[in-house]
């Protein structure tokens, strides 16, 4: 019944082998991140710190889930296909960035068609094993969507992953935001276990352990980054959980901060387009928060605050019924 726990803590450990072992690695083949000149002066500092570390959380997360669901359950081969198919994406444009010399990695048209395949795949698979219905928050119903759900769900699940990878621009900020929510989602599916079979609250319990794991070489000043790699597959872990248990439209309240990065850009641009004018210093919004003073670890730590105010009130749309 407790075996979530252990899932915590043996992914927490996992991550604790593999960092020492991964990052000097990552600095021997110099996969260190090239930083955009467009973003803060001051974080060119950063440039050639290993990137790609999100393949300590994969090993952790997916080394824990092995040892306590085995491979054989469809929930883990949804999964795996939300981790793996949105990480691969971003394993391949952080090859791109990295080894090939190209800053800007894949081009928008070749990112955008890749998540589309996966999302659309994705998607198939949830609609076949889980169903159309989603629920409606604060009520015990049910919202059938029917076929209409795929165009819905490839929607949310580029805009979740995307979102999440905006979000990744801070020393620990998308690393910790990642964690408050995957710690909620397991409180979530241990309290109320008609949301989710146990193989979903091993998998969400494995990714607390694994973000866990990952801040400790992240936090600032970050050992290593966990690059589009790392943030794509934690927006697959994110926008998964939420599906496969029906809580979509818990997504937008329990991910706010993931999504305030995306609404943020497009405020910015949409603005500059048709105003010629601004509206942030800069954007991702917490590149704003940077310009105006504040420090990394406070605006972390801001984003952590928020995010849990936030997974509470979709803790209290669950229980309230």
């Amino acid at each position: 019944m407790y075996q979530w726990i252990a899932a915590i803590v043996v992914a927490f450990l996992i991550c604790m082998v593999v960092g020492p072992l991964a990052i000097p690695l990552l600095q021997k083949l110099k996969f260190g991140q090239v930083i955009r000149s467009e973003g803060p002066q001051w974080h060119m500092k950063k440039t050639g710190t290993p990137t790609m570390g999100g393949i300590i959380i994969l090993v952790g997360a997916m080394l824990s889930c092995l040892i306590f669901t085995g491979y054989a359950s469809p929930e883990m081969a949804g999964a795996w296909l939300a981790i793996g198919g949105f990480g691969l994406i971003g394993l391949l444009d952080d090859f791109i960035k990295v080894v090939l010399k190209r800053n800007l990695g894949l081009k928008a048209w070749q990112k955008a068609g890749l998540q589309l395949i996966v999302s659309v795949a994705l998607s198939l698979y949830i609609i076949q094993h889980v169903g159309t219905s989603i629920r409606i928050p604060f009520t015990t119903l049910e919202w059938d969507l029917g076929w209409w759900y795929l165009p819905v769900l490839v929607f949310i699940m580029i805009a979740t992953t995307n979102s999440v990878n905006l979000t990744d621009g801070l020393d620990g900020l998308a690393g910790g935001v990642s964690l408050v929510y995957f710690v909620f989602f397991t409180l979530l599916l241990f309290a109320f276990p008609e949301l989710g079979s146990e193989p979903l609250l091993i998998l969400s319990a494995s990714l607390v352990g694994a973000c866990l794991g990952f801040l400790r070489f992240n936090v600032y000043p970050a050992r290593v980054f966990m690059g589009d790699f790392g943030s794509l597959l934690l927006g697959g872990a994110v926008v998964y959980l939420a599906t496969a248990t029906k809580l979509t439209l818990w997504l937008p309240v329990m991910g706010g901060m993931f999504m305030l990065s995306t609404i943020s850009v497009i405020l910015q641009v949409g603005s500059y387009k048709l105003r010629k004018k601004r509206i942030f210093k800069m954007a991702p919004l917490h590149h704003h928060f940077e310009l105006m003073g504040l420090p990394e670890t406070r605006i972390v730590s801001m984003y952590m605050i928020v995010t849990t105010i936030l997974c509470l009130i979709g803790v209290l749309a669950v229980a309230a019924v």
